[in-house]
């Protein structure tokens, strides 16, 4: 019988696993380290297994641990879907809708969507927080942000993510008196060619990519923290790098950028990217972040 199973050891236990001991789930739970070790006692007495070998200096997951470690992420997501279906069932007009917002969707649409939005909802307070890269999925994860438009194509059990349009994709560009706008004879540069040539790119401020690269073909780098900024370095000629088609289009039909012709793309066309909706599985759409992803999936749909 698991009558006195309770999902507090449940995250108790999943805490300890995730961060590899007592003291660092005590700091993420923000309770006494005695606590979790008698919660984890406890399950452990109710399951009449070991969850953790103790002998070394850190917690390691026995066999049985790790099998059950899956089962336990699954119940404390199903209880998540529970509790949220039921606060849903009271749930009134949203007073804040904080959104986490990709930079690399198109700004004018985004802002005629936006005003649309507040004609309909003008009781609504809307917050908005610019989330490059996967910096959307962190910020609804960890309560930032209520609502997450991003392109970043990330899964997260604890999250239900939706499809709600396309948007234009990246441009490969430099300024037009830039060395890698007259490749020879027509070629396209090669990642050996580009290797000298200074590329400009966004940091990732979510944890969740630290070491990873999105897009990077050149040794030389700078690391820039908005993509306002990667525009104004590569419109002076600092280097080169991507930007959003929306963005750059009037500046190419001006002349003052050019594409940078890549041998590691197959075309010189920019291709759309998915527009995703994400949220917390434990924090329902209300009806305002509802209407937004309505209104944003019937201009981008």
């Amino acid at each position: 019988m698991l009558d006195a199973l309770t999902l507090d050891q449940l995250r108790v236990f999943v805490s300890i696993a995730d961060t590899g001991s007592f003291r660092a789930a005590s700091r993420s739970l923000g309770r006494a380290q005695s606590g979790l070790s008698n919660a984890v006692a406890n399950l452990e007495a109710e399951l009449q297994i070991s969850l953790f070998d103790r002998a070394q200096h850190r917690p390691v997951l026995t066999e049985a641990g790790a099998t059950l470690l899956a089962d336990a992420r699954v119940l404390l997501i199903k209880a998540d879907v529970l509790r949220a279906r039921a606060n849903s069932f009271h749930q009134g007009i949203e007073a804040v809708l904080r959104v986490a917002l990709d930079p690399l969707l198109p700004l004018p649409r985004i802002a005629g969507a936006f005003r649309r939005f507040s004609q309909a909802f003008p009781q609504v307070r809307l917050e908005l927080e610019t989330a490059p890269m996967t910096a959307a999925l962190a910020t609804v994860l960890d309560g930032r942000c209520d609502l997450g438009f991003t392109a970043a194509d990330e899964q997260d059990p604890h999250v239900v993510i939706q499809a709600i349009g396309r948007i234009a994709g990246l441009i490969a560009v430099c300024r037009s008196d830039h060395e890698l706008a007259r490749p020879k004879d027509g070629e396209k540069w090669t990642t050996v060619a580009l290797s000298d040539h200074l590329q400009v790119v966004i940091s990732d401020p979510s944890l969740r990519s630290q070491d990873r690269n999105f897009g990077v073909l050149s040794q030389r780098i700078y690391r820039v923290g908005d993509i306002a900024t990667k525009q104004a370095l590569i419109l002076a000629g600092v280097g080169w790098g991507y930007l959003p088609s929306w963005m750059v289009e009037d500046e190419i039909a001006a002349g003052r950028l050019v594409r940078v012709p890549l041998a590691t793309h197959g075309t010189q066309e920019t291709q759309p990217l998915t527009l995703y909706a994400i949220r917390r599985i434990d924090r329902p759409f209300g009806p305002a972040a509802s209407g937004l992803c309505r209104i944003l999936e019937e201009d981008f749909g």
